[in-house]
């Protein structure tokens, strides 16, 4: 699943990601596939790209890599005319086209139906709900649960300057919509961070809790009682006071580097939570980092290399070979 997360402070835009792969073999078991992926992606001199969920894509029969998909937008796209949401846009329209997401919600539904079957509940109602399958049903104790599932999502974090000078944020998800996080125009939306992917950790870190906080019970109760908006209000006074707004670049880069790789130190010691057991250490591998400014543009912090003993080559630049 991996961890990408942007921060915008008034010096420029930070961008990083961890390098792990990881998939579901035949028998549904999570496998870690490479701890060397690359996830950060340069796409023109302002504006740079992250991207986290589905590894692989079909095309034609056959398992592409999210990488090739981005490789080929950028070869095949005259990505130095396109500002920041153009580039969204674009990114989102290609991979909504590429992954057939609606049927392998059909495929979800399916089996859910199937699996509720071989335990002896009665089905109440089973339906598919904009980008999740929702479902009712009675256990073998007569007792009636809702419950939902989703599919596995691809999702993105394009950040950079528009042809004016001003700077954008924006998060995709597929299945799902474009969200606009970051706007220097906007009032209260200019700095601030923004992640996707396995994000429970920097969630609670910095926010104080995170989504699975709804599976405990007194909360759902507390939701149907105040509603959720409330909850959400009450919610905010646990997050850090955090000063984005007076940030330094390179604050900015270390936030960035703590909070992926204390995600994945965290997910080498535990295995989920008490009320959702079980999860996969998405998050490993070196920490890839690039910084935007309106100046320099998108300049690489820290970059995976392809290496062999003592010999290591970065394909944006000149080989260094020892003998």
């Amino acid at each position: 699943m991996s961890l990408v997360i942007n921060t915008t402070t008034p010096e420029g835009i930070v961008l990083a990601a961890d390098s792990r792969q990881s998939f579901r073999n035949r028998k549904g078991m999570a496998r870690i596939g490479s701890d060397n992926a690359s996830k950060l992606f340069q796409l023109n001199k302002r504006i740079g790209v992250a991207i986290t969920g589905l590894a692989f894509l079909s095309e034609n029969g056959e398992l592409k890599s999210i990488n090739k998909f981005i490789e080929q937008f950028k070869r095949e796209t005259d990505l130095d005319k396109l500002d920041v949401k153009e580039i969204a846009e674009k990114l989102h329209y290609l991979f909504n086209k590429k992954y057939n997401w609606q049927e392998q919600l059909d495929v979800l539904q399916k089996k859910i139906k199937n699996d509720l079957q071989q335990q002896g509940c009665e089905i109440i109602e089973i339906k598919k709900e904009q980008y999740v399958v929702k479902f009712r049903f009675k256990n073998v104790q007569g007792i009636i649960n809702d419950g939902f599932g989703s599919i596995d999502s691809i999702n993105f974090l394009v950040a950079g300057y528009n042809k004016d000078s001003s700077y954008e944020v924006y998060v995709g998800c597929i299945p799902g919509e474009i969200d606009k996080k970051r706007d220097s125009k906007e009032k209260n939306k200019e700095y601030g961070a923004s992640w996707v992917g396995q994000a429970d950790v920097v969630s609670r870190i910095v926010l104080g809790w995170d989504g699975r906080i709804g599976n405990i019970k007194f909360v759902n109760e507390a939701i149907q009682k105040y509603g959720q908006e409330e909850i959400n209000n009450q919610l905010r006074n646990l997050e850090y006071v955090i000063q984005w707004g007076t940030m330094s670049l390179q604050d900015a880069i270390d936030f960035c580097v703590l909070m992926i790789q204390t995600t994945s130190a965290i997910q080498r010691f535990s295995d989920g939570i008490a009320a959702d057991p079980g999860d996969m250490p998405g998050v490993g591998g070196a920490v890839d980092v690039a910084v935007i400014t309106p100046d320099k543009g998108f300049v690489w912090i820290n970059k995976k290399k392809l290496k062999a003993g003592d010999n290591e080559v970065d394909l944006d630049k000149e080989p260094n070979f020892k003998e």
